[in-house]
């Protein structure tokens, strides 16, 4: 009987991976809409891990600060979690700001090269509905002068040029933008 649940529970994962990559600004919507996405995918039997960059700081790359060269090297350990799990068969949420150009095309190239799927979602929240939504109190902050360095309001932040799906979170509900993203990832064979 083991072995009949095993086949069973084996037959409704679907072994697809990617990595999608959500970028934006901070409280741009990021998150929120990955978990939601998560739900949408395992309820469908893909295997899916959201790598949220506030655990991934805390347990990755504790001790980084956020430096241009922090950031790159947060990015490029997220990136190398990210490929692995997609060539494993997992689709891999990322939510993560990773505010330069360069950096996020590394991580591209490094999917491009070992084959594993990677879709670029630019989560292109303006700065002001980001700073009313203030999720963790870092807009605030920084206008009170105890924060420096937050990224599009005094830390650059690259917009994509050419991302795979570009989503205005303030255009549309969590569950229409998880929408947009599972439509874009069943259009290309990955869900």
């Amino acid at each position: 009987m083991t072995a009949a649940v095993l086949s069973t529970n084996q037959e409704n994962h679907v072994t697809t991976g990617a990595t999608v990559w959500l970028t934006g600004l901070p409280s741009a919507g990021k998150t929120t809409i990955a978990y939601e996405l998560a739900d949408r995918l395992r309820e469908k039997g893909h295997l899916v891990e959201v790598l949220d960059g506030d655990e991934i700081r805390e347990f990755i790359s504790a001790g980084l600060g956020f430096s241009r060269e922090d950031r790159h090297t947060n990015v490029q350990r997220i990136g190398f979690l990210a490929e692995l799990l997609a060539r494993n068969g997992v689709l891999a949420l990322v939510p993560v700001i990773a505010p330069y150009a360069d950096s996020r095309e590394a991580v591209r190239k490094r999917h491009q090269e070992s084959g594993a799927a990677y879709v670029e979602v630019h989560v292109a929240t303006p700065v002001d509905v980001c700073s009313v939504r203030d999720v963790k109190g870092l807009y605030a902050k920084q206008a009170a002068g105890e924060l420096t360095g937050l990224t599009g309001v005094d830390d650059p932040y690259e917009e994509p040029e050419s991302p795979d799906l570009r989503i205005e979170s303030q255009h549309q509900t969590v569950q229409e933008s998880a929408a947009a993203v599972h439509a874009l990832l069943t259009e290309r064979g990955l869900a």
